[in-house]
């Protein structure tokens, strides 16, 4: 199957083609998906080093003058919400909580669009001095990533000894209501052994663990499918320690499909990207913190809105780009093709 065959575009820049699309504010695409859940990042900088995500000495910075502003963020997440139609915010990195004016944001955009859910995908570390804060600011959620519950094994992926920091910022997140905490761990080859002690852990902690299966957005490029944990290993793992039944997707357009845990109600979810993709329900959008529009997590296709709010375009302006942008959205991330090209931003650098 050829690239052109799987609906993927060429790498395009300045204004997205709306040829042949239909009159609707919302961020309709070729295939017939609504995106309706924008992901924003907000920088590039993490106080961890995960071997999947960054490279040891962190990515190049951005410079600051090409840092999305908090009134930039609350612009564009209220005009997502007021004219696309987008009904859930995340707000992701690098690590949000290393940006110092990330109460302002929230709080900026809480109050453009009150009825809409905000949440945040965090490493946590650090999350114990602000979650109460964040909270008032009108944050609802929190993801929490952490991969294992073995300090060894923690310090090993992340290249920190961080660990009771991570646990310390999830009971804090949970005592401020910034619940429910999901928590998404990598599936990695190293970790797998100690996925059920992850489970457990999160089951006596009141957390939803979430696992996700490895993707090719790696800085180190050591990413290889025939080496990546698999769902179905995963089943197997933690099958030995639990009864699992499946309970399938509550949202068909949520990544996670679940299996209820010796008989529920708690739950496990797997969001398996690579062997059981979900591309054809993708409901997502994404800002990098330099203001680029992706559409796809693995397309390199991005249209630039810090450029557009810069240069003094208006609203109608920036929804017309964004939509062009979405309309234009690939098939699919194309990881089993033949030629398949990873992106050359790494996660670190998209955002989560």
């Amino acid at each position: 199957m050829t690239l052109v065959e799987m609906g993927i575009p060429a790498v395009r820049s300045g204004r997205p083609s709306l040829d042949g699309r239909p009159e609707t504010p919302y961020l309709v695409d070729r295939f017939g998906r609504v995106a309706r859940d924008l992901r924003v990042s907000i920088t590039e900088k993490c106080s961890l080093r995960c071997t999947y995500c960054m490279p040891e000495e962190g990515l190049p910075p951005i410079p600051v003058d090409e840092l999305l502003t908090v009134d930039e963020i609350v612009r564009l997440v209220a005009l997502a919400v007021t004219q696309l139609g987008v009904r859930e915010v995340r707000f992701t990195g690098g690590e949000p909580l290393l940006r110092r004016d990330l109460e302002k944001i929230i709080e900026g955009c809480h109050e453009r669009a009150p009825e809409t859910p905000l949440a945040m995908t965090t490493n946590g570390v650090g999350l114990r001095h602000r979650a109460r804060g964040l909270a008032a600011a009108g944050l609802g959620r929190v993801n929490v990533s952490l991969d294992t519950v073995d300090r060894r094994g923690f310090a090993r992926l992340t290249r920190r000894d961080r660990l009771d920091s991570v646990f310390a910022g999830i009971r804090a997140a949970r005592d401020a209501g910034l619940a429910p905490v999901k928590v998404n761990a990598v599936l990695m080859r190293d970790t797998l052994s100690g996925a059920p002690d992850l489970l457990r852990w999160c089951l006596d902690e009141g957390c939803e663990l979430r696992f996700i299966e490895e993707m090719p957005l790696d800085a180190d490029h050591e990413w290889a499918r025939a080496e990546m944990v698999t769902a179905a290993e995963l089943l197997d793992v933690l099958g030995a320690r639990f009864t699992l039944t499946e309970a399938g997707r509550s949202d068909p357009s949520a990544p996670a499909e679940k299996w209820f845990v010796d008989g529920g109600p708690a739950t496990v979810g797997i969001i398996a990207t690579v062997t059981r993709k979900f591309c054809d329900t993708c409901d997502r959008t994404r800002l990098t913190a330099d203001g680029m529009l992706r559409s796809c997590l693995f397309s390199d296709q991005e249209f630039d809105l810090r450029q557009a709010l810069r240069g003094g375009a208006d609203d109608d302006d920036i929804a017309a780009i964004w939509r062009g942008a979405m309309w234009n959205k690939w098939a699919g991330h194309g990881i089993d093709a033949e030629n398949f090209v990873p992106p050359e931003r790494t996660m670190g650098a998209i955002g989560g």
